[in-house]
């Protein structure tokens, strides 16, 4: 596989591919080598990350950065080949480059990368999209478990969500032994999103299915993913554009709060 059929793959546009090529000489490239392939080992990928960003110079779009992950990426898919694991979920997996791109013109209007800290978990096979939910590798009570992540272009309807659960099921026995619990931290879990959601609500459908553990009444973590900005945007600057963003920014200006909560998965 080549760069070119990998972008294609996933959906990343031959603008930005061909931006991160151009941030990077060959020769800088191959200086860094050592350093990309161990974004594939569990145990080493996030020392590898820091001492890429410590290495690349000045890099304010993140080019450099995918560049070097992308390249990673055709590694990762030679590991993906030799447990097996479906081209399909190598495709929506590694899909993630291509959303974060989409997610960061969203907020900032520009085709840049700044999740480079977060994907070295789906270059180094810690974490899967199967279906219109990610997992995680973890362990839970001591056991190995897997954490739930919500892509922001899932689609959480109650059969999308079982079918997902499913195909984690079948996925993990095959691949990784079976899972013992299945956790979420997320806004998403938040009580506080009961009085603001009809009762047919996909969200609290999804909330629904979890045994919730803890909450965190402080947590921001909410405004990037409800109204695209930064956590230290001023509330009164939230858009409104949907009846959930009107529904929180008036709880907020109204003194509540959103955090986020923890839950393990009823099964």
């Amino acid at each position: 596989m080549e760069l070119s059929d990998l972008a294609a793959l996933i959906g990343l546009s031959p603008e930005v591919l061909e931006r991160a090529c151009g941030a990077l000489s060959d020769e800088e490239l191959l200086t860094l080598w050592p350093v990309i392939a161990r974004l594939r080992s569990p145990e080493n990928a996030g020392a590898a990350y820091s001492e890429l960003c410590e290495r690349l110079s000045y890099d304010p779009e993140g080019m450099k950065m995918l560049r070097c992950q992308l390249e990673c990426a055709l590694g990762t898919y030679d590991m993906y080949l030799e447990r097996r694991i479906p081209e399909d979920v190598f495709a929506a997996t590694m899909g993630c480059f291509s959303r974060f791109i989409r997610e960061c013109v969203r907020r900032t209007g520009s085709q840049d990368f700044d999740r480079g800290w977060w994907t070295y978990r789906q270059l180094s096979l810690q974490l899967f999209r199967l279906g219109e939910l990610e997992y995680e590798l973890k362990e839970y009570d001591g056991l190995p478990a897997a954490a739930i992540h919500i892509p922001s272009d899932a689609d959480l309807s109650p059969e999308a969500v079982d079918r997902s659960l499913k195909e984690a099921d079948i996925f993990f026995r095959s691949h990784f032994g079976p899972r013992s619990a299945y956790t979420c931290r997320s806004w998403l879990l938040s009580p506080s999103l009961i009085p603001l959601l009809g009762e047919n609500s996909n969200i609290l459908s999804f909330q629904r299915r979890f045994d919730i553990k803890s909450r965190d009444s402080e947590s921001r973590e909410f405004v990037q993913w409800l109204f695209y900005t930064s956590p230290d945007t001023p509330v009164e600057l939230f858009e409104e554009r949907t009846s959930l963003q009107r529904a929180v920014k008036g709880m907020l200006l109204a003194g509540g709060s959103l955090g986020s909560a923890f839950g393990v998965l009823r099964r």
